[in-house]
């Protein structure tokens, strides 16, 4: 599709420098409408006076939606049950953020019959592919304009320079030094001094949880009740997803939960490094995981923890929208339907111990050590099954003996491991 026949672009926006110049730039150099659109994923940014804004940087019109319920219930909380977590750390917030925004920017598109998208990610990060991937699984005919693919803007001082040539209103300064996404999951940081990964974090660079050193000195108990693998309580009292999970950050942020400094494998071939604030969606994670544990047998636990990975990577590399996410979470539903009961944490200094857990399905019987020896478990069983069990191993060593040698665990070369 030819610039020329690009009639209306709607930006997917937030009102931050990146955002607020590609209106003008998208008119200036397609000299199409622009339609803003921004979601509500709790992101705690001051909205009133965010469409004042737009408009006066020319935008037609803005959309905001608040979506923090249907990004918890349809995006967080399947991704919890998973129990997938990214490269061994990673909770996936910005991950599971984009695809419910891209979904929503092409549903206000269709709204306005425009020809395309355009949205503010770099061509050096993951956000672009999560953005533009959405948007071809969704509606594959509409163009996507991704300006720092196009434009000659190069640095920090050129964007605020761009503005300031077409009056675009705008409060960021050259001093910002942290590039930040925020939702009502977690608070990324990424750049400045946290690309050198030796350095440690600045402690006045977080905003979402207080240093280990200044969290309360004693322990603080939660309870967190869980239906068929859905948080839906905390102490005893029945809460909606959105009220949940702000009192989960609250009480996280308080005892520095959440923390986490890694260096991961971004999809477009890169490392980078980026520290998480994830209060809540770590206290979450964590009592599910202990949850799972009295309520999984052993084959579906050891089987979905393979799973995990494999969801966690789907959700990382923006494939949310795909069969294979599909056919995972119809696999997850069935392990989750006994996944139901309470979890007792204790947090403390940035620590989450667990304190105890209980369901009406679990699987760990107490009550089993006080039957007969014949109801349940007959001690001598054990040998027979410890004879098959091992019988590869023995048949192996049987070989060896039997050809004059002997097993080749016996008398291991410990020298190679003596230093010079």
């Amino acid at each position: 599709m030819a610039k020329e026949n690009v009639k209306k672009v709607v930006l997917a926006y937030s009102g931050g420098l990146d955002t607020s110049i590609i209106v003008p730039w998208l008119k200036n150099n397609y000299g199409c409408e622009v339609v803003c659109f921004c979601a509500d994923l709790g992101q705690e940014e001051e909205l009133e006076g965010l469409e004042e804004k737009a408009i006066q940087t020319g935008a037609s019109k803005l959309y905001v939606r608040d979506l923090r319920e249907e990004f918890l219930t349809d995006f967080v909380f399947p991704t919890l049950q998973a129990g997938a977590v990214y490269e061994r750390e990673y909770l996936l917030g910005t991950s599971f953020a984009r695809p419910i925004i891209a979904k929503h920017l092409v549903e206000v598109a269709e709204l306005e019959n425009a020809d395309g998208i355009a949205h503010g990610c770099t061509g050096k990060g993951n956000d672009q592919v999560r953005f533009e991937v959405t948007v071809m699984a969704l509606n594959p005919k509409l163009k996507t304009i991704a300006p720092w693919r196009e434009w000659d803007i190069r640095s920090r001082e050129d964007a605020l320079a761009y503005a300031e040539e077409f009056h675009v209103p705008v409060r960021q300064s050259l001093k910002k030094i942290y590039s930040r996404d925020r939702n009502l999951f977690h608070l990324s940081h990424e750049g400045g001094p946290l690309e050198n990964p030796w350095n440690e974090p600045e402690e006045e660079m977080y905003q979402l949880s207080v240093s280990p050193q200044d969290a309360p000195d004693t322990p603080t108990y939660v309870e967190i009740g869980f239906e068929k693998g859905i948080p839906v309580s905390i102490n005893g009292e029945t809460l909606p997803p959105v009220d949940l999970f702000t009192r989960l950050n609250k009480v996280g942020s308080a005892n520095a939960i959440g923390r986490i400094d890694m260096v991961e494998n971004r999809l477009v071939g890169m490392k980078s490094r980026g520290v998480y604030e994830t209060p809540g969606g770590t206290i979450l994670h964590k009592a599910h995981q202990a949850l799972e544990s009295i309520c999984l047998d052993k084959q579906t636990m050891h089987y979905k923890d393979i799973l995990a990975v494999k969801y966690a990577e789907l959700v990382y590399n923006g494939l949310w929208y795909t069969r294979l996410r599909e056919a995972l979470d119809a696999f997850v539903q069935v392990t989750q339907e006994n996944v139901t009961g309470t979890v007792r944490l204790k947090l403390y200094k940035g620590n989450i111990i667990v304190a105890g857990r209980k369901s009406p399905f679990s699987l760990y019987r107490e009550d089993y050590a006080s039957f007969g020896e014949e109801d349940v478990y007959n001690q001598k069983d054990a040998e027979g099954f410890i004879q098959l069990f091992g019988l590869p191993v023995k048949v192996e060593a049987l070989l060896s003996i039997d050809g004059g040698g002997k097993s080749r665990y016996r008398q291991p070369d410990y020298t190679k491991f003596k230093r010079d």
